[in-house]
């Protein structure tokens, strides 16, 4: 089994959402999705998609796009990212995946998944900055950050008690939101992830055509951008 990991698939299947403002890069990016993961990904491995899944701003309008995943080799593990509206509780989601024969995605929130050798966790996250947010309103920051603080530590607290079963597994986690980037640190972020001594992090959200180098380190943790037009829209496969 292989494990595979590819964000921001921003599928868009019902709904009328143009990805050309990120540049031609983005130019049938669906079918790009669909032949390269094909060739890589078999039904035996899986793959962790951390966010911004589909523009569906509810579940029925996100069906197609998940039905489309779905019937994608592998087993998937998604998480929420800033744009998936659709997103509802987990048990509403998943009622919603058993009603319409969605067999292969399982939902990353609030727990973590050992995938051979491998834990997976994560969670959302969020930028601090707010300017960078260009959220529509007045949110409360401190009060995302800290939520999103409790869902990563849940996350995690669930792969501390699978590594304590499966001693020689290690912990990778997965965040939508880059914890660290360019002169953005989410400190609160990197406290958890250094509590729980994780040592490898992937995150997406990044949608920059001038970054060519999206893997650095940062207070001993190895950061990796993986969205997928960074990655010309092939799943990465993690060396394990």
């Amino acid at each position: 089994m292989s494990l595979f990991v590819i964000a921001d698939l921003h599928l868009s299947s019902s709904v009328n959402k143009s990805m050309t403002a990120f540049g031609k890069r983005w130019d049938n990016y669906t079918q790009r999705i669909k032949v390269n993961w094909e060739k890589l990904v078999s039904d035996n491995d899986t793959v962790i998609i951390p966010g911004d899944i589909s523009w569906g701003i509810n579940l029925s309008e996100a069906l197609e796009d998940l039905k489309f995943i779905d019937l994608l080799p592998g087993k998937k593990i998604i998480l929420k990212g800033n744009h998936d509206l659709w997103w509802d509780t987990l048990s509403k989601i998943n009622k919603f995946f058993s009603d319409n024969s969605i067999n292969t995605i399982s939902l990353l929130q609030n727990n973590a998944f050992l995938c051979e050798n491998t834990i997976i966790c994560g969670s959302r996250g969020w930028f601090t900055d707010e300017k960078a947010q260009k959220t529509v309103g007045d949110p409360n920051y401190s009060k995302i950050i800290s939520r999103e603080v409790i869902r990563l530590k849940l996350s995690l607290e669930e792969a501390k008690k699978l590594k304590e079963k499966n001693p020689e597994s290690d912990i990778i986690a997965f965040l939508h939101f880059p914890p660290v980037f360019g002169n953005f640190v989410c400190e609160e972020i990197i406290s958890v992830l250094k509590e729980y001594s994780v040592q490898k992090c992937y995150f997406g959200h990044i949608h920059d055509p001038f970054v060519k180098c999206g893997s650095f380190e940062y207070e001993s943790i190895q950061m990796k951008l993986i969205s997928a037009d960074h990655l010309e829209f092939i799943p990465l496969k993690i060396a394990l």
